[in-house]
C-alpha cells in the first residue's frame, strides 16, 4: 500500500453568489477557468432585480442575497480600511524590521492586496511536505509496479528549468489558454458520498401533462399528467493523472508550483470540461449531449439558414419548450462562422468593431462558450443551470510519494492530482441540440 502526503490544498469556503453557489453550503475551493462576476457586479444585478415591479420570484431569498452581498461590500471595505492603517503604521526605533520575505508565487498583486492560495500553493507551503522532506523523501510502505532502474523518459528534473540567480515575481503560463467554462454554466453542488442518486424528469413538453384551464363554478376540475420521472443511480468519476518529478526538482518551489498549476490541475479541468458535453454515462461522467430526452434543433432539408439565425430559431423551441436557454456552446469555427457574417455592405453583423473582439462573447442576449469537445457544425443550446447539476466530492486534490515502483532507487517522486465529480442532467429538455445547415 502506497504511503501518499495528502494535502487538501486551500480547504473549504461558504459558497458565493458569484458562481451561482449556495451561500449557506460549504465548496471546497480550487483552480477553475474563467471570469465571475466581482461584489459591485452582483449588488448591481440585485439592485436591478429589486426595482422591478415585475420581480415574481422569491422575494424573501433576494432580499436574504441583498443583506449578504452588502455585508460582504462592508466587510471588504473594513478589511480595507484595516489594511491602509496596518500600512501606515510604523516600528519604534531600535525594533527589527519585520521579514519582508514571501513565498515564491505569493507577491501581492498591483493594489497591494494577497491573492488566496492557490492548489499549488497551499501543497508547497503544507505540513506535509514539509515533514515529508524533513524524512528525507522516504516512506514506509511497499513497492509495486514495473521494475524501473533510473528515472523515466519525460521526468521532471533541475535541467528541465535551469536555476537562475533571480526571477521575477509570478509564474508564467505555459498551456494553451483553452475556454474552461462549460462547467461554469452549470449549477455547482458538494455530494457528501460517492453515490448519487436523481431524479430525471421524463414529462415532456407541458402540453402533454398541462391540463390546467378555467372552471366554472361548480365545475369538475381538469386532471393534469401524468408526471414521469425515472431514477437515475450513478457514481461520482476520478478524473486524476501524475507525473514523475526529481528529488532535487521538487525542492524548487517556484518550479513546483509552476509544474502544478500549469499542467496537472489545468489538466484536470480541461478534462472536466469534455466530460460535462460527451461523457458516456456509465465508465465515465453523463454527458449532456449523451443523455436521452434532449430537444434537436436542425434548419429544414433544403433551408440555407445562416447559422446566426439557426441560432435564433433554436433558442425559441427552447423557450417554446418552458425552459428559456442561458448560454450556447459551439465549436470556435461555427462561432467564427458567425462573428465574420455580414451584411451586403460588408458590416459585420455581430460585432460593430474587430477592436471590441476581446469583449465577453453574447449572441441573441445568450453566453457563448466555445469549446473544441463540440463538434463542428453542432452547437448545444440551453438552461444550464437549470437543466444540470454538477456535483463534486472534493476538489483537486493533491498527492506525493516516492513508493511508485523503483522511483524511490532513482531519486524520482510521483506527484498525482485527482478529482472527483459527475453530472446530474435532470431535466433533459432544457437543453438543445443544434446541427447547422451545411454551407452552401
Amino acid at each position: 500500500m502506497s504511503n501518499f502526503a495528502r494535502v487538501r490544498p486551500i480547504g473549504y469556503r461558504k459558497g458565493r453568489a458569484a458562481h451561482g453557489e449556495n451561500p449557506k453550503k460549504r465548496y471546497p475551493i480550487y483552480a477553475i477557468k474563467g471570469g465571475a462576476p466581482t461584489l459591485i457586479e452582483q449588488r448591481d444585478a440585485i439592485v436591478v432585480q429589486l426595482q422591478d415591479e415585475n420581480f415574481d420570484g422569491d422575494m424573501a431569498e433576494l432580499l436574504q442575497r441583498a443583506d449578504d452581498i452588502a455585508a460582504q461590500i462592508e466587510q471588504a471595505n473594513q478589511r480595507d480600511a484595516r489594511l491602509r492603517a496596518l500600512r501606515a503604521a510604523t516600528l519604534p526605533a531600535g525594533d527589527p524590521a519585520p521579514d519582508t520575505r514571501v513565498q515564491p508565487g505569493m507577491q501581492p498583486d498591483a493594489k497591494g492586496r494577497e491573492h488566496p492560495l492557490t492548489v499549488a500553493e497551499a501543497f508547497v507551503r503544507s505540513e506535509a511536505l514539509k515533514a515529508f522532506r524533513e524524512r528525507g523523501k522516504r516512506g514506509n510502505f511497499s513497492v509495486d509496479g514495473a521494475d524501473f532502474r533510473a528515472a523515466p523518459s519525460g521526468t521532471v528534473t533541475t535541467g528541465t528549468m535551469l536555476p537562475q540567480n533571480s526571477r521575477q515575481p509570478g509564474i508564467i503560463p505555459q498551456n494553451p489558454d483553452f475556454p474552461l467554462l462549460i462547467a461554469n454554466l452549470l449549477d455547482r453542488q458538494t455530494s457528501d458520498g460517492t453515490t448519487l442518486e436523481y431524479m430525471r424528469d421524463t414529462s415532456g413538453p407541458q402540453s402533454s401533462w398541462n391540463a390546467a384551464a378555467v372552471v366554472a363554478e361548480g365545475g369538475d376540475k381538469p386532471k393534469s399528467g401524468p408526471f414521469t420521472f425515472d431514477l437515475i443511480t450513478t457514481t461520482l468519476k476520478t478524473v486524476a493523472h501524475w507525473v514523475p518529478i526529481t528529488r532535487q526538482a521538487a525542492d524548487d518551489d517556484s518550479q513546483l508550483m509552476g509544474y502544478i498549476n500549469g499542467r496537472l490541475t489545468y489538466g484536470l479541468e480541461y478534462k472536466l470540461d469534455r466530460e460535462i458535453l460527451t461523457g458516456n454515462g456509465s465508465t465515465q461522467m453523463q454527458g449532456i449531449l449523451t443523455t436521452s430526452g434532449i430537444g434537436t434543433y436542425q434548419p429544414a432539408s433544403g433551408n440555407t439558414d445562416s447559422k446566426l439565425i439557426t441560432v435564433r430559431k433554436a433558442k425559441t423551441q427552447g423557450e417554446l419548450a418552458l425552459y428559456p436557454p442561458d448560454a450556447i456552446v459551439m465549436n470556435p469555427l461555427d462561432w467564427q462562422d458567425i462573428e465574420l457574417d455580414t451584411d451586403a455592405d460588408g458590416r459585420f453583423r455581430v460585432i460593430t468593431s474587430v477592436a471590441d473582439s476581446g469583449a465577453p462573447m453574447r449572441i441573441w442576449g445568450l453566453t457563448v462558450v466555445t469549446s473544441v469537445a463540440m463538434a463542428s457544425g453542432t452547437a448545444l443550446l440551453g438552461g444550464f443551470r437549470v437543466g444540470a447539476t454538477l456535483w463534486e466530492r472534493q476538489g483537486v486534490t493533491i498527492l506525493m510519494t516516492d513508493s511508485h515502483a523503483d522511483y524511490f532507487t532513482a531519486n524520482t517522486l510521483v506527484i498525482l492530482a485527482e478529482r472527483r465529480a459527475n453530472v446530474a442532467v435532470h431535466t433533459p429538455l432544457a437543453f438543445t441540440k443544434i446541427t447547422f445547415a451545411a454551407l452552401p
